[in-house]
């Protein structure tokens, strides 16, 4: 087992804080779906709240478990072409891989900022908070993608090779 530099350690720090939250933000959905039910069937009260906190936890949700997804390789693609190519065009493949995703996760950050500051005025109805709560993911995921990409563009180029990566 190799030893893992302070920025492998703190991505992964990254990585495991951000399934926990994610983790317990689906837990609280469950709960409140529940309570909604039991408004609904029992008290004869829906509570009309649970929707927008519903949208609100799933676009954390995603967003930032997406970027988990980037740190630990299970992103979506499609590999059966990498695996079927010789060494070389895998080690390309993979480095655009890596670039592509930095330079999504740059765009998300840049752009998802900008939309959170146009929104962040109008509020969400039913929960009154800013609509600014809704697109702020979309930063914290950019941002994460971001480092995680540049982590692997540093294992990239010091010639490790992806089942090391693993480990």
């Amino acid at each position: 087992m190799r030893n893992k530099s302070s920025f492998d350690r703190l991505l992964d720090f990254f990585s495991r804080v951000n399934t926990v939250l994610t983790g317990i933000a689906m837990v609280f959905m469950t709960a409140i779906f529940g309570w909604l039910v039991f408004g609904r069937y029992v008290l004869n009260a829906t509570p009309t709240w649970v929707e927008q906190v519903s949208l609100l936890l799933i676009v954390y949700i995603s967003f930032i478990g997406a970027s988990v997804g980037v740190h630990k390789r299970t992103h979506l693609g499609v590999s059966v072409f990498r695996e079927m190519s010789p060494r070389l065009v895998r080690r390309i493949f993979d480095f655009l891989v890596h670039v592509i995703l930095l330079g999504f996760g740059l765009l998300m950050a840049v752009y998802g900022y900008k939309l959170t500051v146009f929104k962040w005025s109008a509020e969400i109805p039913l929960i009154r908070v800013s609509e600014g709560w809704r697109s702020l993911p979309i930063i914290l995921s950019g941002v994460l993608i971001f480092l995680y990409s540049i982590g692997h563009l540093i294992h990239f180029f010091s010639r490790r090779t992806y089942e090391e990566d693993l480990k």
